[in-house]
């Protein structure tokens, strides 16, 4: 019996293979990769020959991934991510840091100390050559992202005590939820009162930030425990809006809690929600290191990318190996040169670029009423 014959993939057909998936069209992919349309769908052909199995059904109007393409999907991501891994570990020995990062964020996170664009915007200065793509959607939307790929970090609301199988966390906001309501509101009776049992917002109409989002599914088991069913009566993507709805006496809206100046200018009264006592979290999420694995609905590549870690940790990027700051060898990781000069470049304040792939929506900033989580 003879071997069995092994299938010969080259690099540029998983790239068109991924691109094709994202884009869910050949022009599409075609020009985004400054192809010709007939040259993409070749070599896509040519990859399922070499594998025996159909990746892609072409009999919609859209490109879809098949069920095999599905289970091949997250392989290709994590050959390509290897493959440009090489390329910047050799930069790192160069002085020279490129590549991509692609980001999701939660609606409403650059608030306060926690400022994204100033973050973005000082690690592009740092390393132009570093393209950097921002999307902005759900964090239950953006977790199924990070496994499969499509994302490389993402700030996200947890809606979960317990954390996710492949993905590694980064807490950057705690702080509990409280209930916000007009200053005549009966729930501020008697005067003085400070907190509010979740169990009595039971018959209130609420105002929540919608499904998928992190603050909403906390809400969601904090009611399920105080043996309550919340009625929501209006939904809002932005915390700013929820606000504003409350302040004009529609309901009681659940917010991240808020300072009590911030509260009075937005027009509010907050009472801490107990019984219990809901928290509203945002991390820094990323894909755990290690090869992909399927589980039911999702696969996790396995990145795990070094750029979060540094970001949660306020610090940079890695030093070409093997040289201190002053030139002599040290080992360890070092922070990454600034130029032959040894001078900050100049600072320049520019938003991410567009994201890819996904066809992400503009990032919004909000503020005055806490992240959208």
């Amino acid at each position: 019996m003879g071997a069995s014959r092994i299938p010969v993939m080259e690099l540029r057909q998983l790239r068109y293979f991924v691109t094709v998936v994202e884009e869910a069209s050949f022009t599409r992919a075609a020009a985004r990769l400054h192809l010709a349309q007939p040259g993409v769908s070749a070599q896509i052909r040519q990859l399922e020959r070499e594998l025996g199995q159909s990746l892609l059904d072409r009999s919609g109007r859209s490109v879809t991934v098949t069920e095999v393409g599905e289970a091949v999907l997250a392989y290709a991501r994590t050959a390509l991510a290897a493959v440009e891994g090489i390329r910047q570990t050799v930069d790192e020995f160069t002085g020279l840091l490129r590549g991509r990062v692609a980001l999701g964020l939660v609606s409403g996170a650059s608030i306060g100390a926690f400022d994204v664009p100033a973050l973005l915007a000082d690690f592009h200065d740092d390393h132009p050559r570093v393209e950097i793509s921002l999307t902005e959607d759900t964090s239950e939307r953006m977790l199924a992202a990070l496994c499969d790929g499509a994302l490389d970090i993402a700030v996200i609301g947890l809606a979960e005590e317990e954390p996710l199988p492949g993905v590694s966390l980064q807490i950057l906001i705690d702080v509990p939820l409280v209930a916000a309501v007009a200053p005549d509101d009966p729930l501020l009776a008697p005067p003085g009162r400070t907190s509010v049992p979740l169990a009595a917002l039971g018959d209130r109409p609420l105002i929540s930030l919608p499904r998928g989002t992190g603050l909403r599914g906390v809400l969601e088991r904090a009611c399920a425990q105080a043996g309550i069913r919340p009625r929501i009566a209006f939904e809002a993507a932005a915390p700013p809006v929820l606000a504003q709805l409350a302040a004009r006496g529609l309901g009681v809206a659940v917010l991240p809690a808020l300072p009590e100046e911030a509260a009075a200018g937005l027009g509010l009264r907050t009472l801490t929600l107990t019984g219990p006592e809901p928290r509203g979290r945002i991390a820094l999420a990323w894909r755990t290191e290690g090869r992909p694995a399927r589980r039911p609905g999702r696969c996790s590549t396995g990145c795990g990318p070094r750029f979060p870690r540094r970001v949660a940790a306020g610090r940079g990027v890695t030093r070409p190996r093997g040289r201190s700051p002053s030139g002599s060898s040290r080992g360890g990781p070092r922070r990454v040169r600034r130029g032959r000069s040894g001078r900050r470049p100049g600072r320049r304040r520019r938003p991410g670029r567009a994201g890819r792939g996904s066809r992400p929506r503009p990032a919004a900033s909000s503020r005055g009423a806490g992240a959208r989580r």
